[in-house]
């Protein structure tokens, strides 16, 4: 009796042995991944036992009854997080569950591009395949009441920035995130801006970064351009700049600005009305808030693009410095047309 009993026992153990080892085996064997990756979408509310499921008919593992109970005795199985993941060629069962707990989903870019208005903005998210699109509204004073701004327009609220997400992200939850940037960004502009500038508030200093991030697209012009315009607030100057009659116009514009355009009064016609615009005419980037808050130093109030076709500037502190410089620019034009 003795006997038989050391036998069951030997037996029972070296069955849990087997047990132990081929489970060890199951859980650390690479899975039958594709080279390009496996694609697994996990709802919310999800079990590990469906999903062990969904992955066997796949033909991702085999014996999902076993991983859902290993996730189970593990207590890993209460614990894993909806979400979509890319599952790499040669990963183990083991490292499957562990994806899934720790919450590794797929994550995909959105950028927001400096310069955009609010109407760029909304339709590039519209083109996106993966943002889930609840905006129902692209007009900048409707955005902002429906994304629950302070500001009465939502122009000029999100920082240009690569944003990276999960699929199932609303373009709401998008644009709350990249308005968050730019309030912090804006706040250390303003904390940090250069004494005595004639601007009264953060708002303010937005609205003049979206200006001169819609004047140049060179980095290193941003704080010449950005002293123009505050010499010319500070002297009370019309500030003239074309960028914000143009966002004025709306729809009206035709891509060509003429004389009767920069003479239709708008609240946002600076040939027109004095001071800064009621707000920002696009989204400005970091470095355009900063040449905001630390303008260049220096005589400059005009400026005129080059004929170099580089994006650059002629700066003029006169009047008449400022025609030739117009003049210099129209031969330079003529010249490097086609004869």
């Amino acid at each position: 009796m003795r006997r038989q009993l050391l036998i069951l026992c030997a037996a029972i153990a070296l069955a849990m042995f087997a047990g132990t080892a081929w489970l060890r085996s199951y859980l650390h064997a690479p899975l039958p991944v594709p080279a390009s990756g496996y694609r697994l979408e996990v709802p919310a509310g999800a079990s590990l036992t469906g999903v062990a499921r969904q992955l066997a008919a796949d033909g991702i593992i085999s014996a999902p009854t076993v991983l859902a109970l290993y996730g189970r005795f593990s207590g890993q199985a209460e614990r894993i997080k909806a979400g979509e993941y890319v599952l790499a060629a040669g990963i183990t069962a083991r490292g499957l569950l562990d994806e899934l707990v720790a919450g590794r989903v797929q994550l995909h870019s959105f950028t927001l591009v400096e310069g955009w208005t609010v109407a760029e903005i909304i339709a590039a998210m519209q083109k996106s395949a993966v943002l889930e699109k609840t905006l129902t509204t692209a007009d900048a004073s409707a955005l902002a009441s429906q994304l629950g701004l302070e500001q009465p327009s939502a122009e000029g609220q999100f920082l240009p920035e690569t944003y990276l997400f999960p699929r199932g992200t609303t373009d709401v939850e998008l644009l709350k995130i990249a308005h968050e940037a730019l309030q912090k960004e804006l706040a250390s502009a303003w904390a940090s801006r250069a004494p005595d500038l004639p601007l009264r508030s953060a708002h303010e200093l937005l609205i003049l970064a979206s200006i001169v991030e819609r004047e140049t697209a060179l980095a290193a012009e941003r704080p010449l351009i950005a002293g123009v315009f505050i010499r010319r607030l500070q002297k009370g100057m019309l500030l003239q700049t074309d960028p914000t009659v143009i966002y004025g116009l709306g729809s009206r514009f035709d891509g060509n600005l003429t004389r009767r355009d920069l003479e239709t009064d708008t609240p946002w016609n600076t040939y027109t009305r004095s001071g800064l615009p009621p707000t920002p005419i696009a989204s400005p980037g970091v470095d355009a808030l900063r040449a905001a808050a630390h303008p260049a130093p220096g005589a400059a109030l005009y400026f005129v693009a080059t004929g170099k076709g580089d994006g650059s500037h002629r700066f003029s502190a006169t009047l008449d410095e400022h025609q030739k410089a117009v003049r210099l620019y129209l031969a330079e034009l003529k010249a490097s047309r086609p004869q």
